[in-house]
């Protein structure tokens, strides 16, 4: 199985939207379309500061990255954000999820970034057996004020 991990494309489109759907799901998040449709823009924006990346398997996508590049007032340099990673439960255990990651952690070092981090629910415990293989969790708590 060649997996290969690339820039999503407009003909993207309705697989990343299939996997959304699914990835929303997982999280039990339900995302206003207006969200989603935005989303998916800012994914094809060279401008944006979103990147997002999908896994490719036989010709289809099944899996997406996006990360959030932002400034920080600890660093010089540009840090990643890794908001949503995501694989097709059929091809899970294949490694797609591991490549995502490692493809994000070779262009941060590429680019420059200061460093990459990203949050996962704690009893994620199939995604976090994949993340304890790069780094450690650290101690942090987070808290979230909506005001929308």
């Amino acid at each position: 199985m060649a997996i290969l991990i690339r820039d999503p494309v407009a003909g993207d489109e309705t697989a990343w939207r299939r996997l959304w759907a699914g990835y929303c799901e997982f999280y039990q998040s339900v995302v206003p379309a207006d969200v989603t449709d935005a989303t998916w823009r800012r994914l094809l924006d060279p401008k944006s500061p979103i990147v997002g990346r999908v896994a490719e398997l036989d010709g289809a996508v099944v899996g997406f990255t996006h990360c959030v590049m932002h400034e920080g007032t600890w660093a010089i340099h540009p840090i990643g954000y890794l908001e949503d990673l995501y694989v097709d439960p059929g091809v899970r255990g294949h490694g797609v999820g591991r490549l995502l990651l490692q493809d994000l952690v070779d262009r941060g070092r590429q680019g420059g970034w200061e460093y990459l981090y990203w949050h996962t629910q704690a009893g994620n415990a199939t995604a976090r057996r994949l993340y304890d293989t790069f780094t450690l969790a650290d101690d942090f708590v987070k808290y979230r004020v909506r005001l929308r």
